[in-house]
């Protein structure tokens, strides 16, 4: 790798970092790089998840805030990004990609739709749920309901269906992950959006801890067993580059209204679809 190559190497994984942390989608920035200078496809993947997992710390560092009441559900959900990873980073290593790459771009277009959709779908649910409840008739209820609950950033609980529909999505994605990797932060938006009620940011930061846990497991699965079809070199200057954008970008994805978060998110989901379609 020449003068060149690496500093654009570099600057690959700096905008990859600033984007997954944002969004989800930074490998379309750096797999076709690697790609273009030469690295095998299979090897450009391997490379590029490695090189990205300090840029996927500084990210899901830099939403601790966001993360805050989180922690259970987490707990619950990591599980299922870590056996997704191992799958789907076995599956990397035994077959081809093709079918992968007919259907990402279906769970692509998925992904967006749920991610334009959700507020109204969370505004509806919330309509009908309240229609259900007994009106409050007391005014010393009124008033104790009206009080904020002692934790404001406490999770609420999800029904057992929701549960089990929510871990087995991000199971799915989770292989999807440890394959690919490409836009799988696109798709847990898509899907923690329609499940879980929380906040867009919120989502966001759950995201970036759950995609640290596909891209730490798949990258530790092609160090131990792919550890001679690894391109070195394209691993340490993605990573530097990676760990300075996961900051920035979660600096700057934070103070993103929802309705500029959800237009990047799905103007950054059609750039993917076109180039993974195109690869």
């Amino acid at each position: 790798m020449d003068v060149t190559q690496s500093v654009l190497t570099l600057i690959a994984g700096l905008g990859a970092g600033v984007i997954n942390a944002i969004v989800g989608s930074g490998t379309l920035i750096t797999f076709p790089a690697l790609v273009a200078f030469g690295v095998p496809p299979v090897t450009a993947t391997m490379s590029n998840s490695v090189g990205l997992v300090p840029g996927n710390i500084t990210g899901a560092f830099g939403y601790r805030k966001e993360l805050a009441g989180q922690r259970q559900r987490l707990l619950q959900l990591v599980p299922a990004s870590l056996a997704g990873a191992l799958v789907g980073a076995w599956l990397l290593l035994h077959l081809p990609a093709t079918a992968f790459e007919t259907i990402v771009p279906v769970l692509l277009v998925l992904a967006l739709v749920m991610v334009v959709v959700q507020p109204y779908l969370q505004r509806m649910l919330k309509r009908r749920k309240a229609a259900k409840e007994p009106a409050i008739a007391s005014g010393a209820q009124q008033g104790a309901a009206a009080e904020p609950p002692a934790d404001a950033a406490a999770v609420p609980p999800l029904t057992r269906g929701r549960t089990i529909a929510v871990t087995l999505l991000v199971f799915l994605t989770g292989i999807y992950g440890g394959y690919f990797a490409a836009a799988q932060g696109i798709l847990l938006i898509g899907f923690l959006g329609l499940m879980l009620p929380e906040t867009l940011q919120r989502i966001n930061g759950a995201k970036n801890v759950l995609v640290l846990v596909v891209n730490a497991v798949a990258a530790a699965s092609y160090i131990i067993v792919g550890f001679d079809r690894i391109d070195w070199p394209s691993v340490l200057f993605i990573a530097v580059g990676s760990l300075i954008g996961g900051y920035l970008g979660a600096k700057i994805g934070r103070r993103f209204p929802p309705v500029l978060l959800r237009a990047v998110i799905v103007v950054l989901g059609i750039i993917a679809i076109w180039r993974i379609a195109g690869m």
